[in-house]
């Protein structure tokens, strides 16, 4: 049975728990394309600003996550992808950097660039896999950064390319957002 049934059964629960989800928030939350791509149709092209980015040694959790070896080196990044001052995407990624060629690396270190936007560059050729979506309860930090005081949506997955893992993501946003 393909993974997105679950994906679909998944928005069907958080419905049945008395959240109204909008077209728009379930398009985002069950997208195996670039989310990149439907906030820029929605709100013109849109930016990031890199919060955190740093390079560590996977840990056991994060080395499961990938696939790879508990120390092997990744990329841990956090960005705000938003449109002028609002934000609308808060994304933390954990990439094992033996994965990368040298210019995506710099690319990925270098710029403000989404995720999406570096595959399509170089021609990435990939596939994405929901992992799991749900409901977070709001933190100090994103309640200052989306100045929203609502709970929060929330969907992590993978971009897969040669059947191994390139990238796992999170991305959040408010439930108070993309309503229409």
């Amino acid at each position: 049975m393909p993974k997105y049934t679950n994906i679909f059964k998944e928005v069907i629960k958080l419905e049945n728990k008395g959240y109204e989800l909008s077209n728009t928030q379930k398009i985002l939350l069950t997208t195996d394309g670039s989310v990149t791509t439907i906030l820029d149709v929605l709100n013109g092209k849109i930016a990031i600003k890199t919060l955190t980015q740093q390079f560590e040694k996977a840990d056991s959790r994060i080395a499961k996550i990938l696939d790879i070896e508990e120390n092997e080196e990744i990329n841990y990044r956090v960005v705000l992808m938003h449109k002028d001052d609002k934000p609308l995407i808060y994304a933390t990624s954990y990439i094992p950097l033996k994965r990368l060629e040298h210019d995506i690396k710099e690319n990925l270190i270098k710029a403000n660039m989404p995720i999406g936007r570096i595959l399509r560059k170089y021609n990435i050729e990939s596939r994405r896999e929901i992992e799991a979506i749900g409901i977070e309860p709001k933190t100090d930090e994103l309640l200052k950064l989306f100045n929203s005081n609502a709970d929060l949506l929330t969907r992590e997955y993978v971009i897969i390319r040669d059947n191994e893992k390139l990238v796992w993501i999170k991305e959040t946003f408010p439930l108070d957002y993309f309503t229409e």
